[in-house]
C-alpha cells in the first residue's frame, strides 16, 4: 500500500514539472512582480545601483500584452508637501531615483528574451521606443532581466524581481 502512494505522489510531482516547463515563457511573465535590484554593470566592471540596495517597485505583466513598470528608489521628501512646489534639487533627486515605464511586451521564446513597446514613461525620450530585454531567469517566484545597452553608455543593467504572492 505505501509503495503505491508513493509512486501516485511521485507520477503527481512529475506531471506538475512536466506542466510548468511546458508553460510558454509569456505565461510564466503573467502577473505581478516585486522590484528587488537594478545592478548595472559598467564596461569597466564597476557595480553600481541607480536605485540604491532597497529599493521599492513593481512590474506587471498583463496576459493581454500590457506591462507596467514603477522603481523608486530613496528619493526625498518635498519640504513644501506639495508635489507641485519642489526645489530643482528636489526634483533632479527624484528623477535621478525613480522610473515608471508602461506599455505593451512581446515574448520571443527562442532567443528568451521581452521586449517592451513603451507608451509613456517618467523618462519622457523613451515614448514609442521598442527596448529588449534577456530573459536570464524566470522561474514561479524570480525574474531576472537584463538590458544590455543602458543609456549614456553607462554598461548593462539587470533587474531582479520577486513574485508576489
Amino acid at each position: 500500500m505505501k509503495i503505491m502512494q508513493i509512486s501516485l505522489v511521485a507520477l503527481a510531482l512529475t506531471g506538475c514539472a512536466t506542466t510548468q516547463q511546458a508553460q510558454s515563457l509569456r505565461n510564466q511573465l503573467v502577473g505581478t512582480w516585486n522590484f528587488v535590484v537594478a545592478e548595472v554593470t559598467a564596461p569597466d566592471g564597476k557595480k553600481s545601483y541607480p536605485f540604491g540596495k532597497s529599493p521599492k517597485g513593481l512590474l506587471i505583466f498583463t496576459s493581454d500584452g500590457r506591462f507596467s513598470q514603477n522603481h523608486v528608489g530613496d528619493v526625498p521628501r518635498i519640504a513644501s508637501n506639495n508635489r507641485l512646489t519642489g526645489t530643482p534639487e528636489e526634483y533632479g533627486a527624484i528623477m535621478r531615483g525613480s522610473l515608471s515605464v508602461f506599455g505593451t511586451y512581446t515574448v520571443d521564446e527562442e532567443k528568451k528574451t521581452v521586449t517592451y513597446k513603451i507608451v509613456s514613461s517618467s523618462f519622457p525620450n523613451w515614448e514609442g521606443e521598442a527596448q529588449t530585454r534577456t530573459i536570464d531567469k524566470l522561474t514561479a517566484d524570480e525574474f531576472v532581466n537584463t538590458n544590455p545597452n543602458v543609456a549614456g553608455g553607462r554598461g548593462s543593467a539587470s533587474n531582479f524581481y520577486r513574485r508576489v504572492k
